[in-house]
């Protein structure tokens, strides 16, 4: 069963000295991130976050119903790789041929072959394209590599580039 969380965003160094941080973006139109909130942390804190400009967001902690804004460079410091989530159930249902990239995460990756080659472990997008870690095997999320995705059978279809060496 997938995840009931969907990571949205992810808060990252701070700008300036008056609590301004960069936030990191994993919506499709990345200047949406904050109609999606309020969204909770990896500790169950719950923030707000709207853009001061492109790609700086002033960030508040939600505490008994008020919003207590970060202040200064030292509270965002601290916020430095908050991870921001938000319930699967606020966000709109997928069309057949789409998903969110958490779906992936448990997948049964079967090779050319139809060898298993395990299970998908994680995925990570730093920002230059998705990329499947299954075991110590680490794929590009493109169409030539993962041709074949099924939700339903638990399983996607894994062509992996050849591996070149530089010396």
């Amino acid at each position: 069963m997938p995840d009931a969380r969907i990571l949205m965003g992810v808060l990252g160094r701070p700008h300036g000295v008056r609590g301004l941080m960069h936030a990191h973006s994993y919506t499709a139109d990345p200047a949406d991130l904050p109609d999606y909130g309020p969204f909770v942390d990896d500790g169950g804190r719950r923030w707000t976050l709207s853009w001061a400009s492109n790609g700086v967001a002033r960030v508040a902690e939600i505490v008994d119903g008020r919003e207590l804004p970060v202040a200064d460079r030292n509270g965002a410091e601290k916020l430095v790789n908050v991870r921001l989530y938000v319930d699967r159930e606020q966000l709109p249902a997928t069309d057949e041929d789409e998903f969110y990239l958490a779906d992936l995460v448990g997948l049964e990756a079967i090779g050319a072959e139809g060898v298993s080659l395990g299970r998908v472990d994680a995925v990570h997008d730093y920002g230059a394209g998705a990329s499947l870690e299954i075991g110590s095997l680490m794929v590009p999320f493109t169409r030539e590599a993962v041709p074949h995705i099924d939700l339903v059978a638990g399983r996607i279809t894994v062509a992996p580039p050849a591996e070149v060496v530089a010396q």
